[in-house]
């Protein structure tokens, strides 16, 4: 008898207890204080075991999540605006994105992808703008090397970074002004020495390996993202499988004469028809990126566009671009920004410089998984440079362009990833 008096008195109070439910609105528009955190707390509200909603296109992306885990006061404790509701209100908000009569639309964010930046152990989180973000919006990675995907470890991860590397093994080209210096000095050094201790001929050979393991591993559904020089290096790897492109200043004896004649467009995931650069003293790995010389232009004038994507047809390339802006500052990197005639016809452009015919941020499919790459070395950083003091995010907490990076990480936890056998 007293079970079912409890029976009967919950039944009658549960519609009342939903509807005390509160909810908190994240917006990620220009109210918001702090967009980067923003999404560290939607982020760790996931790792917590709770969910979320992504409202694509409603007020620059915003975040919708119940009342749990302390959201409310971890928003507070990082200075991200919030705003709380009922679920009645929550539920009005939720009708109107998914109205048929606007571009928006609802995404459910349920598990947090387990996240990983390919980079060395001595690297300093702002050596790398990815990293800087993820310490910045305290979301936890780990680091991996060669070792660790040459093992496998990768199939541990959902989401992959590529630190701005060189995977032609040519030492970022940096030979012709700092081969004396003793960072570069070392820092051949221990890549020669990682890839005798691993069984390569050359570190150029070790690299290729490298790239062509993470390539399989997003045909298995990984989330591959990189920026600057991890993007054109990765795919002029893999198209040089088996071909010597590193001249002897870098592996000791010289690159095939043929070796522009043998390269293998069919196996990038991205770029074609490029022409590789052969000179070692050439700052540059291949005619992919937009060279400082053609990018010249007032700084105050420099920027690309985001697309606008259907949030209800095409959520991905809309998540990707999710922003409280449409136009993002540029800025420079040792790949500045991709040719778009090199740019294969089944990449979709998410960003782009008007009339310029230079694109910025683009994004495909391999297999089960996707990749993303970002042009440039920081987006807060004009013309970063070795040496060049860090950024410090704290005096850019409300980035277009760090935003970019940061729903990349929220990218996978939207998406039912096919599980590997």
């Amino acid at each position: 008898m007293f079970k079912r008096c409890i029976s009967v008195a919950l039944f009658f109070l549960f519609p009342w207890i939903l509807a005390a439910q509160q909810y908190v609105l994240i917006p990620m528009d220009a109210s918001q204080t702090n967009h980067l955190k923003a999404y560290g707390v939607i982020f760790n509200h996931l790792v917590d075991g709770e969910t979320g909603q992504w409202l694509l296109n409603y007020r620059g992306g915003s975040f919708l999540a119940t009342v749990e885990n302390d959201i409310v006061r971890k928003s507070r404790f990082r200075n991200v605006t919030i705003e709380t509701m009922s679920a009645s209100d929550a539920n009005q908000i939720i009708q109107q994105v998914e109205s048929n009569s606007s571009n928006t639309a609802v995404v459910n964010l349920e598990k947090a992808p387990k996240i990983a930046v390919y980079t060395p152990d001595q690297a300093l989180p702002w050596d790398d703008a990815v990293t800087l973000a993820l310490t910045y919006a305290e979301v936890e990675y780990d680091k991996i090397w060669d070792v660790e995907v040459l093992e496998g470890k990768l199939d541990e991860y959902d989401w992959l970074h590529l630190h701005h590397e060189d995977f032609t093994g040519q030492f970022g080209k940096f030979w012709a002004n700092y081969r004396n210096m003793p960072w570069y000095i070392a820092q051949v050094k221990q890549m020669e020495a990682m890839a005798a201790e691993l069984g390569y001929s050359s570190v150029s050979e070790q690299k290729k390996d490298v790239a062509r393991t993470i390539k399989e591993y997003v045909g298995e559904g990984g989330f591959l993202f990189a920026m600057c020089s991890g993007t054109d290096t990765f795919d002029i790897a893999l198209a040089a499988e088996g071909v010597d492109i590193a001249p002897e200043q870098f592996d000791g004896d010289p690159a095939d004469p043929n070796a522009q004649q043998k390269l293998d467009f069919d196996k990038t995931l991205a770029f074609e028809n490029f022409e590789i650069k052969l000179n070692p003293a050439e700052y540059e790995h291949a005619n992919i990126d937009v060279p400082v010389s053609i990018n010249r232009v007032d700084q105050s004038l420099d920027f690309f566009t985001l697309f606008d994507f259907s949030a209800k047809w095409d959520p991905v390339p809309t998540m990707l671009t999710q922003n409280h802006v449409s136009s993002v500052r540029g800025f420079y990197g040792q790949t500045t920004a991709f040719q778009k005639d090199k740019v294969k016809s089944s990449v979709v452009i998410l960003g782009e410089s008007p009339g310029r015919e230079q694109v910025k941020y683009i994004h495909g499919n391999y297999g089960n998984g996707t990749f993303t790459f970002y042009a440039g070395h920081d987006p807060e950083d004009y013309t970063h440079r070795v040496n060049d003091p860090p950024t410090d995010l704290e005096l850019h907490p409300n980035s277009p362009g760090y935003r970019l990076i940061l729903n990349n990480i929220l990218f996978p936890a939207a998406q039912k990833k096919k599980k590997k056998t």
